[in-house]
């Protein structure tokens, strides 16, 4: 079946979009084995990650003595590691009736999944784990975590499946994004990185309440999914009929605002926030992505 540029989503781009996992690469990236392969393993011995810092035990290794506490209270004190964890990604698409739109390019779904698929690819050349939550109008559709580029391939076809689904879709109501965060939070895992595309429509009466919890538990990251029509429409009227059926004018022409306040709101929640437009394009969306931390 042929693809519409900027409405369908193209595996074949999507797939295209792994040259740009170097280009969002992480400063440092995870520690390697000395086993040979590009698999990142954990280190043998005790993790570099300090747990604790507990008064000495006979028994423990004097040369996790802390110095400054133990000088500071007289009585000998050791630190505690743990193991570094392996790095898990989830990628939460918001395929929701609201994102199926567009002016300039490409509906706004179609950008979500391109932003999505160049994190996950940066994800995969890291050597991490990367999972899929498609929010649909329906189910939400799922992709399970795996490692390496035939994960990721595997991922980018399920993330394709939904986004026809969502096309083929009657519903035109969007069901609360704070639900899919619901389900994203309990495949998550522990210490996860949790990337969401969304425009933040219709977030739901739970939603502060879920951001919250979640950034407490894992590194939660919106990309909000903005159309050239929503940041600066041209001076004018336009006609609209909402899903339930009520109609009106829309009078455009306005300067935009200077700040978005969708970024405030989620960074006092705990969450990382950033506004991309959907016109922009594959090298243009790189540029931006790479200001993530995630």
């Amino acid at each position: 079946m042929a693809t519409q540029a900027g409405i369908d989503l193209d595996v074949e781009a999507l797939l295209n979009l792994r040259h740009l996992g170097a280009r969002l690469r992480q400063p440092a990236a995870l520690p390697r084995s000395n086993l040979p392969g590009g698999i990142v393993h954990k280190r043998r011995g005790r993790g570099l990650e300090v747990h604790d810092i507990r008064a000495f035990v006979e028994g423990d290794d004097i040369r996790h003595l802390d110095r400054n506490v133990t000088a500071r209270t007289g009585v000998p004190h050791v630190r505690t590691f743990r193991d570094e964890r392996e790095r898990t990604t989830l990628l939460v698409a918001d395929f929701r009736p609201s994102m199926l739109f567009g002016t300039r390019r490409a509906f706004r779904s179609v950008a979500a999944g391109e932003a999505l698929a160049a994190l996950g690819w940066r994800a995969i050349a890291e050597g991490g784990r990367v999972g899929l939550v498609a929010v649909g109008p329906e189910a939400s559709q799922f992709a399970r975590r795996g490692r390496g580029a035939r994960a990721m391939i595997g991922l980018v076809g399920e993330m394709a499946s939904a986004h026809r689904a969502a096309l083929a879709s009657m519903i035109v109501a969007d069901k609360p994004l704070a639900d899919g965060l619901a389900e994203a939070e309990t495949l998550a895992g522990n210490g996860a990185t949790i990337f969401v595309a969304t425009g933040l429509d219709t977030p739901g009466a739970d939603f502060d309440a879920a951001v919250s919890r979640i950034a407490r538990r894992h590194e939660l990251v919106f990309v909000l999914v903005e159309d050239a029509f929503e940041r600066a429409a041209p001076p004018g009227a336009y006609p609209y009929v909402t899903s339930a059926g009520g109609a009106g004018w829309l009078r455009a022409g306005h300067e935009p605002p200077a700040a978005d306040p969708r970024v405030a709101r989620l960074r006092r929640l705990g969450a990382q926030a950033m506004v991309l437009s959907s016109q922009l394009d594959a090298e243009a969306m790189a540029t931006v992505l790479g200001q993530l931390h995630g």
